[in-house]
Order: C-alpha cells, then structure tokens, then sequence
C-alpha cells in the first residue's frame, strides 16, 4: 500500500483527474459485483489495455464511462502509457511486470473504495435533508396516522 495515498493526493490536486466521478450505474454496478469482482476486473483490463509494450490503440483504449475501472483509469492515470509514464514514472516501451500491474491495480482499487465512499456519505446526507424537509412540511402536532394529541384525549374520554 505504500505509495498509494501520496499518489492519489496529487491526482486530487489535478483538475483534469479529479473531476471524475463514479456515475450513478457504475457504482451499483461496482456494489453488486463486490469489490473482488471489481479487482479481478481491473487486473484484468489494465493487463489487456495498457499492459503491453505497445498497446493497440494507446491513447484512446480506455472508455470514459461503461464500467467503475474505467472511470477510475481515467482518474488515477492509468488509461494509457503515455499518463502511466507521467504520472507513474514507468516508462513506455516495456510490458509492465506483474509487480507494476499490482501497484496500477491497488491504486484503481483504493480510488474506486475512496469514490464509493464519498458517494455513500453524499447518499446519507441526501437521506438526511429530504427527511430533515419532510419534518418541517409535516403540520406540527399531527402523528404519521394523521391523528392530533387532542383527538387523542377525546378519544380516551369516551
């Protein structure tokens, strides 16, 4: 894990890198799939996709959107070897090692754990205001069954 936050704090210093975001569909896609799903996925693409000497396409393989990694490849600069090798200091020209992959593995990973958590608080509180809202709409001295404390005593009266 060494590394990691150091890099995604100057990624977040970035105006291009931060603004991305995980949308709405990828991250219940990345919540259902779990997060071993998702890194095996991530392995996966970024062996495939940047992984080789000389990836097909290098530059643009790397969608925007279509799946929580790719969002996260664009965010931690690992979308093509031209930002891997800014970014990561690992040059062009020479498949990267399995120790590399892990690294650009675990960093995705690590954003992707740190965006569901900013879009899981940024739910709650969502949650929050629309029920802090609901409270103050609600007539004061009515219950939820739409009865008042003075109904009440009547009723007990009787």
């Amino acid at each position: 894990m060494t590394g990691r936050p150091g890099v995604l704090d100057r990624l977040a210093r970035s105006r291009f890198r931060s603004s991305f975001h995980l949308d709405a569909a990828d991250a219940a896609y990345a919540r259902e799939h779990g997060r071993d799903t998702i890194a095996r996925h991530a392995r996966d693409l970024l062996a495939g996709r940047v992984g080789p000497a000389e990836p097909r396409n290098d530059g643009r393989q790397t969608p925007y959107h279509g799946h929580p990694v790719f969002t996260a490849q664009h965010a931690t600069a690992t979308c093509c070897r031209g930002c891997i090798a800014k970014w990561h200091g690992i040059p062009r020209g020479c498949a990267l090692s399995p120790a590399e992959l892990d690294r650009l593995t675990g960093l995705v990973m690590a954003w992707l754990d740190q965006d569901l958590a900013r879009d899981l608080a940024a739910r709650r509180e969502r949650v929050a205001r629309r029920d802090a809202r609901a409270a103050q709409d609600a007539p004061q001295g009515v219950r939820m069954d739409g009865q008042t404390a003075r109904q009440d005593e009547q009723a007990a009266r009787r």
